[in-house]
């Protein structure tokens, strides 16, 4: 590994323990600052996870010259705009999922780093754990035969009625909550299922007007083969699974996104089962160890700003055929 990385975390969210400040602490980066809306909060959420210090504002943090790289876990309406000032302040930015409130502002985002030559990276972290590489490589090598079908469950528990995923300003609902993650896995396996798939159903609950409490979208790709997604914030305990079946058999995730917390991968081929474990290291640490070996220069990574633009592109579709509408964007405030 080069230098440490400099971390500045906005905002002081529950996400942020697991998907940045154990990974850094595991791996030796450092946890320079914190900003949030409200400095006390960023204060105690400093102390607590032994972050060097809080600063007052998000503009502070993105302009802290000892910042190298800005996590933005702000709530998703916020992604878009501050990744912005950051990549404008010539930071390094991995973003929390997902990369923007919807396409277009995907590719402003894309076309702002471009232009200042930095990282920007959407925090898919799945994709960097071993169960996750072993469910495509096994797709990908044919073990399983020609695949069939595609199916992702993303359920969780019923945010508090104040949360921001329940707000359509703060680009919020159940597909932008988890759903995008079903969205990139499907659109992952393009290669072996004829093409990039489209969205031809939707089915949709929801909390307020056009905020999606649960989201089931059906996809087909050129081949004809479907992919469905699940995924609902009314459950009343997590469960994330990634099933793709095939002609000669299936491999399920049993965790898609905590593998930490189950790191199965069942394969069945004809009538024989076999359970593999590939290890409850965190997809979050392998994440940013990718994203160090990428800024020191040894490796590219798997996805990048082309990719979120593409994500987002797809989730807008889904947005639009359930009668929704796509979220809207926000302007940068405090």
């Amino acid at each position: 590994m080069g230098a440490p990385l400099r971390i500045g975390i906005l905002g002081a969210s529950r996400i942020g323990e697991e998907a940045i400040v154990k990974p850094a602490k595991a791996t030796g980066h450092r946890l320079v600052a914190v900003a949030a809306r409200d400095p006390d909060r960023a204060q105690a959420y400093a102390t607590r996870h032994g972050i060097e210090r809080a600063v007052a504002t998000y503009s502070d943090l993105i302009s802290d010259p000892e910042v190298d790289l800005v996590y933005n876990a702000l709530p998703n309406g916020l992604h878009g705009p501050w990744n912005i000032e950051a990549i404008r302040a010539g930071k390094n930015v991995l973003t929390e999922k997902p990369f923007s409130s919807n396409a277009e502002e995907a590719r402003v985002v894309a076309a702002e780093a471009a232009a200042a030559d930095v990282t920007v990276l959407e925090g898919i972290h799945y994709v960097f754990h071993p169960v996750n590489r072993r469910l495509f490589g096994l797709v990908r090598n044919g073990e399983i035969g020609t695949v069939t079908a595609v199916e992702t469950e993303f359920r969780t528990p019923v945010p508090s009625a104040g949360d921001p995923r329940w707000e359509l300003a703060l680009a919020g609902g159940s597909m932008m909550d988890c759903g995008c993650y079903g969205i990139h896995a499907a659109r992952m396996l393009a290669d072996v299922c004829g093409g990039t798939p489209r969205v031809v159903g939707t089915r949709v609950e929801e909390y307020a007007p056009g905020v999606d409490s649960r989201f089931d979208a059906d996809l087909e790709y050129p081949s004809g083969v479907r992919a469905t997604i699940v995924t609902t914030m009314l459950a009343d305990h997590l469960h994330f699974t990634f099933r793709v079946a095939g002609t000669e058999g299936e491999v399920l995730v049993h965790n898609f996104l905590r593998p930490h917390d189950d790191d199965r991968v069942s394969i069945t081929i004809g009538d024989a089962t076999t359970v593999e474990h590939l290890g409850t290291k965190s997809s979050y640490t392998f994440q940013l160890e990718a994203l160090a070996d990428h800024l020191s220069g040894a490796t590219t990574l798997p996805i990048g700003p082309a990719d979120a633009i593409a994500n987002m592109r797809m989730i807008d579709e889904a947005y639009m055929h359930a009668g929704l509408g796509i979220r809207p964007a926000a302007s940068v405030g405090r």
